[in-house]
């Protein structure tokens, strides 16, 4: 059976698990995005501070995912949890340091301008810095949601939610006439969320940016 042939006879499979990769993969992004601003707001300023989130939440990124998942087991369990946690942890780093490029980067001689007009500082993070440093923030948020849709395929090792069960279930099959195919599916499937939710921040970016800054 031919690759295109197996991918129709498995649509339905295939609709099923992209809706719970992407369901994931964007609960993730959302815990992550809020987190890392926050971190990022917090710790912009203070040069110490900056260095010690950015260690931190770059530590998580060194950590194999496959070990990861197998040491969320235990207190977590089997499911869509330990993936949660962990796509979390890996998508820290480009949202927290893109927050705090974006912050850092925003022209002195414009904060001091709203220092004049009498903005106190939350008004001026909340009404100048934040939406000049928007694009960078979002450009982070991109990059990492790229990033957690890959490693969320491994989650199925803890019998994760999306396609990673196409992909593990090819590779226990290989010399099997179906092998190659899963995996294909599997692959592919991860590809297109990838396409459609790039296109998706495009349009937010879009759509939350002023026409001045874009």
């Amino acid at each position: 059976m031919g690759f295109f042939e197996f991918l129709v006879k498995r649509a339905d499979d295939m609709l099923e698990l992209g809706l719970a990769h992407a369901i994931v993969v964007g609960a993730a992004v959302i815990i992550a995005t809020v987190l890392g601003v926050a971190i990022g707001v917090l710790t912009y300023r203070n040069e110490r501070a900056r260095d010690l989130a950015l260690a931190l939440t770059g530590s998580f990124l060194t950590i194999p995912s496959f070990a990861l998942f197998i040491l969320l087991l235990s207190p977590l369990g089997l499911g869509w949890r330990p993936v949660l946690l962990a796509l979390v942890l890996y998508g820290l780093l480009p949202v927290v340091r893109n927050t705090i490029t974006g912050l850092r980067g925003v022209d002195p001689a414009i904060i001091e301008s709203a220092k004049g007009m009498g903005l106190n500082r939350r008004q001026r993070l909340m009404r100048i810095e934040l939406p000049l440093a928007w694009p960078v923030i979002i450009t982070g948020v991109r990059v990492a949601t790229l990033v957690l849709l890959g490693i969320a395929a491994i989650g199925a090792i803890v019998n994760g939610p999306g396609y990673g069960e196409l992909i593990f279930t090819g590779l226990a099959r290989v010399g099997t006439p179906v092998a190659v195919n899963l995996v294909l599916c599997g692959a592919v499937g991860v590809m297109i969320l990838a396409v459609l939710f790039d296109l998706i921040f495009y349009a937010v970016q879009r759509l939350t940016t002023s026409r001045g800054i874009r």
